[in-house]
């Protein structure tokens, strides 16, 4: 049981989530705005035992050294590495505070944006048709670069629609390959897809000069990670060709410079937050809460 539990900012629990807060601590504070940076996050934390925080704002060094209660972290949003978080969880380690995250609670809604403006630019649905005529992904060369769960998911959606599914990731994986998934070496795999979707954790870049010419042109690019995938000099570059970028939020396309680029296609919405995934993620956080107090 905590003593204080603050969520520093929003952080997307639904109100059934909210009120079982209350069961993990004699206090709970609840923000409703983001904290306009290092010093008023420390006021909000002041002396609580337990934070919450979405992806929206940062837990650093400087703060936590500020706020010596501290035991506990919940980061209510995607955590798949120390090095991608926006909590330093390393120093969090080392001063034996527990942060936890979640994972895989966004990825069907991403699935379906993809699969919709996939099929919106083939078959010229609002727009001119991708190839002059409208076409089918049934046979598309779709390469998937980081086969994690929505890059699986990914291309388990294109194979259902009839498309030849290939992808590069850090190693090879068996049970892709049972699914009829070709592995190939990064480069090969660019040269080879007429439509690539990057599926990277945060803060991870692959694709660089060398990449985009092997990607070559008249080629569409999704990116459904939370940063770009590629260095931003390299990408502007190859959007001077004939070739197309999907990006759903401007996190994932890196610079509002490019929203009116016009071969680029960004919404500015994060597409995997929606009813059923707030669901998912108060499960999530929910759970963590109880395995740390159990």
């Amino acid at each position: 049981m905590f003593q204080k539990l603050v969520a520093i900012e929003p952080v997307s629990l639904v109100l059934s989530a909210e009120k079982t807060l209350y069961s993990f601590a004699d206090e709970v504070v609840m923000y409703s705005d983001i904290p306009a940076g290092d010093n008023e996050i420390i006021a909000r934390i002041g002396d609580a035992d337990a934070v919450l925080l979405s992806y929206t704002s940062q837990i650093n060094r400087y703060i936590l050294e500020r706020c010596p209660n501290v035991r506990y972290i919940g980061m209510c949003c995607s955590l798949y590495s120390p090095e991608s978080a926006n909590v330093d969880i390393r120093y969090a380690n080392e001063r034996g505070i527990t942060v936890t995250g979640i994972r895989d609670y966004g990825d069907e809604g991403v699935i379906e944006y993809v699969v919709s403006e996939l099929v919106r630019c083939l078959h010229g649905f609002g727009q001119k048709p991708w190839e002059g005529i409208p076409r089918e992904i049934t046979g598309l060369k779709v390469g998937i670069v980081g086969l994690g769960k929505s890059g699986g998911m990914i291309a388990d959606a294109m194979k259902f629609f009839g498309a030849d599914i290939a992808y590069y990731a850090r190693s090879e994986k068996k049970e892709a390959g049972a699914k009829g998934y070709r592995f190939m070496p990064l480069n090969e795999l660019l040269t080879w897809s007429e439509v690539v979707c990057c599926c990277l954790n945060k803060n991870t870049v692959l694709l660089h000069e060398e990449e985009f010419k092997a990607l070559g042109n008249r080629k569409i690019l999704f990116n459904t990670g939370l940063s770009p995938a590629w260095d931003e000099s390299s990408f502007t570059r190859w959007l001077e060709e004939d070739n197309l970028c999907f990006c759903d939020t401007l996190g994932a396309l890196g610079s509002t410079a490019l929203l009116t680029h016009p071969h680029v296609r960004c919404m500015q919405v994060s597409t995997g937050r929606t009813r059923q995934a707030f669901d998912r993620l108060s499960e999530k956080v929910l759970a963590n809460l109880s395995e740390y107090n159990g």
